[in-house]
């Protein structure tokens, strides 16, 4: 039996899907499993001890996406899978998932798109509280009565893998700046792909600091996109000034590949960062994470793994726009994301600093 899984896009939703493989994998033990991923979300994947083969398919635009989605669309045709499965619902992987051709093809009942399907689940159309991990889950009912119960945190937890060069570049790169086997290190992301996920600079500056100077064993590694480094250098200079006595324990982290990120979190004793890829990324970890939800809801992308594992989600409460589709911040100032207090933050942060080493 051949299944292929097609999810485009970005970093935490492809995450989100990882519970899925497994259980097809669980399901189906000798199915050929392939997955179906643009280049930035690509490492999620590529090592996922479930899957036979990662397919990246480019992320272009314009005549040339047209080309490139043919040449795809035809490749898997000649595959002649079995099942197809569109975890994502947008118009382009609707697309691929028909061109399979697959005698079973599953997807969401989306307006204008269900004629590319031959098995339909519905999906809400607004921002309700459940999680993204469950939105994916409700496709495995279509494909399998057995695959219809709910998902366990424990037994389908979010994953992913790094690999053995990733792990060694990590581990030399830290010997490198110093930081001992009992060190803490806490990994701060400073930045995400859109400013409606973006704490202050002025906040992270002054959490940074406050923690790097709570002791001399403990680190503090800023982490950033590559469009925001110049934010994240911000970040450390005014931390560093905040805390000239732990400035050399303030350290940018710029070139990490997302699978040296992950690899980076074995080394972790904490990740602090806003809903977006890296926190997702941290959650296929056993590293306690706090994050911070803006007009996100950490009901719908907190870390879906074992409760066990300390986890410390921080909002600005309820207000009244939010959530939000996160297209105009109708209030216009951000208070979804300004509103959350750098004290709660370094509280949780030490709450979780304070526990059993890892």
């Amino acid at each position: 039996m051949k299944i292929l899984l097609v999810r485009l896009r970005l970093i935490g939703d492809v995450v989100f899907t990882t519970p899925v493989i497994r259980a097809l994998r669980r399901r189906f033990p000798d199915a050929h499993l392939t997955y179906l991923v643009e280049p930035v979300a690509a490492p999620v994947v590529v090592n996922n001890p479930h899957l036979d083969d990662v397919r990246v398919i480019p992320h272009t635009r314009g005549w040339r996406r047209i080309r490139d989605d043919l040449h795809v669309g035809l490749a898997l045709r000649r595959t002649r899978f079995d099942l197809a499965i569109d975890l994502h619902g947008g118009p382009r992987s609707g697309w691929l998932t028909w061109m399979t051709r697959a005698p079973a093809r599953v997807g969401y009942d989306v307006a204008g798109r269900g004629w590319m399907y031959t098995r339909i689940v519905g999906r809400a159309r607004e921002l309700r509280p459940r999680h993204s991990v469950l939105n994916q889950w409700d496709l495995l009912g279509a494909v399998d009565a057995a695959l219809a119960g709910p998902p366990d945190p424990e037994r389908d937890r979010v994953e992913m893998t790094a690999g053995a060069g990733a792990r060694a570049s990590v581990g030399a790169r830290l010997a490198a700046l110093g930081i001992a086997a009992d060190d803490q290190v806490v990994v701060m992301h400073v930045s995400a792909g859109n400013p409606f996920r973006r704490w202050p600079e002025q906040a992270f500056a002054d959490l940074a600091g406050a923690l790097a100077g709570g002791g001399p064993r403990r680190w503090v590694l800023v982490t950033s996109g590559p469009s925001d480094h110049d934010a994240a250098l911000r970040v450390i200079a005014a931390a560093r000034d905040q805390a000239p006595s732990a400035r050399a324990r303030i350290v940018d982290t710029d070139g990490l590949s997302l699978e040296e990120l992950r690899a980076l979190m074995d080394h972790a004793a904490l990740f602090i960062g806003g809903d977006s890829g890296p926190l997702h990324v941290a959650a296929t970890s056993d590293v306690p994470i706090v994050g911070l939800y803006g007009p996100t809801l950490p009901e719908r992308s907190a870390p879906f793994r074992s409760p066990a594992i300390p986890t410390v989600s921080v909002d600005a409460g309820d207000l009244p726009c939010r959530p939000c589709d996160q297209r105009v911040c109708a209030p216009g100032d951000f208070r979804c994301l300004t509103g959350i207090p750098v004290g709660a933050v370094r509280d949780a942060a030490e709450r979780l600093l304070e526990g059993p080493p890892r």
